[in-house]
């Protein structure tokens, strides 16, 4: 579709629900084909990466991570004295850069030629969205809308809990602190207080964090956690929580209790779909309340699209954009092509961090049968002298059959920044032979992918 194409019957062209990642890249891209397009947003444009998520959680995890340096600096002769940190100071300096980020996209929205409507949008017919008590109309409407944090039904969890948005926010640093959960928000999170000196204690049903991820990174994590002073507390579920003074107290299932400052339930999103009026508008959700769309990101509604974490396709700030940015193409600028959800690299800011693209070992195993595994677990360089324990871990998951490379998983300082390199190596395919084939860069620790030459024994 381009601008000689656009149907003036209506008001818009495309109308976007929600100025996050994808709903603003979808909405600049079909501007720049020539489409009408309006961004409705309830809150903040930027949404949840920018304001409440990976951008302003990275910044803590940077300021968090200062405090191991600190620690590792006697052993290069560093004579540093007590430290002390002013949590009310970084709190103001993330919200400054936040700040800055949401007048950047409010720009870029308005140098695409697109309106921002301020309010809530609720769809009210297959070509109709009312904010407030106006109603716009458009063509296409895209549901950008993402996911919210969940709260599991606890006694005094509603009450007496914060979540991920809160966390970023708080006027204090909580001396004490109960994390309920053991997904990539829990772990983020234990490790930003613990490294400003909280007491974390990590409360999760599951004999081992990460569900869903490698297990051998999973068993690595555990001990990496315990080794940061971080307090696990496996196969334990809250039965309830109560207010007690000025503290709060935490009952698991076994009757046993301990009190904290702060609770902070990370036990998962949902799709942010609650008052869009998907029902009444006959979208199709799935059982968790995902928005079903089929690979042009259109629902059951020929007129209403979804991209991002409101579809739980995979939920990353990159893939969403992906998807915004295919859509605009698609349906405005006459090139039709979806995204691969194949082979995405992703990373958990914990301490250490964590980085994967590929298959676990138990998800190759059911899809290609025989495999072969290569791993190795070292000291960091850095940690031979700052005396620290930890261990860097690193994996190469290969079919046996045709030598390629299915995964690869890794925990370790810089994991993330290592995983982007290798995640184009296995999006193209590579095999075990082209890893070989490579002279790693000596010394660093992403070397090892390149120097494993033992596979594992059984």
């Amino acid at each position: 579709m381009n601008a000689a194409e656009t149907a003036p019957d209506y008001d818009y062209d495309l109308i976007v629900i929600g100025a996050g990642s994808g709903g603003v890249r979808a909405g600049r891209i079909a501007a720049g084909h020539g489409a009408r397009v309006a961004v409705i947003e309830a809150d903040r444009p930027g949404g949840t990466c920018v304001i409440r998520g990976c951008v302003p959680k990275k910044l803590l995890v940077y300021g968090a991570s200062i405090g191991g340096d600190i620690e590792d600096a006697a052993g290069f002769g560093w004579q540093i004295g007590k430290a002390h940190h002013d949590w009310a100071s970084l709190i103001a300096a993330k919200d400054t850069e936040i700040d800055r980020l949401e007048g950047i996209y409010r720009k870029l929205l308005a140098n695409a030629g697109a309106d921002l409507i301020e309010g809530y949008g609720r769809i009210t017919g297959p070509h109709d969205v009312s904010v407030g008590d106006k109603t716009y109309t458009a063509g296409k409407i895209l549901l950008a809308v993402g996911g919210t944090p969940q709260l599991l039904d606890v006694p005094g969890m509603a009450e007496h809990a914060i979540t991920s948005n809160e966390a970023l926010d708080l006027p204090r640093r909580p001396q004490h602190i109960v994390i309920y959960g053991s997904g990539y928000i829990a772990l983020e999170f234990a490790g930003i207080f613990a490294g400003f000196g909280s007491d974390v204690h990590l409360v999760y049903r599951g004999d081992l964090p990460l569900r869903g991820f490698d297990e051998d990174v999973r068993s690595m994590i555990a001990s990496a956690l315990e080794g940061r002073g971080i307090t696990l507390h496996s196969g334990r579920i809250i039965a309830k929580i109560e207010e007690h003074g000025s503290q709060y107290q935490v009952t698991f299932d076994d009757g046993s209790s301990l009190l904290t400052d702060k609770v902070m339930a990370a036990t998962g999103r949902r799709p942010n779909i609650t008052g869009l009026g998907l029902d009444e508008a006959g979208v199709r959700v799935s059982g968790n309340g995902a928005v079903i769309v089929d690979d042009r990101s259109c629902t059951s509604v020929p007129s209403i699209f979804a991209v991002g974490d409101v579809t739980d396709r995979v939920n990353l700030t990159p893939v969403a954009i992906g998807e915004g940015h295919a859509f605009a193409d698609s349906e405005f600028g006459g090139t039709p092509r979806s995204i691969s959800h194949e082979n995405i690299a992703s990373a958990v800011f914990s301490q250490p961090p964590i980085a994967s693209v590929g298959l676990s070992e138990v998800d190759a195993a059911k899809q290609y049968g025989a495999l072969t595994i290569y791993e190795s677990r070292f000291r960091a360089m850095k940690n031979t002298l700052s005396g620290r324990q930890e261990q860097t871990y690193m994996k190469l998951v290969v079919s046996s059959a045709t030598d390629k490379v299915v995964g690869v998983h890794m925990m370790g300082p810089d994991a993330a920044e290592i995983m982007q390199g290798i995640a184009i190596a296995v999006k193209m395919g590579a095999t075990k032979a082209d890893f070989d084939a490579v002279v790693g860069i000596h010394p660093s620790a992403a070397e090892e992918f390149v120097t494993m030459r033992t596979p594992r024994t059984p």
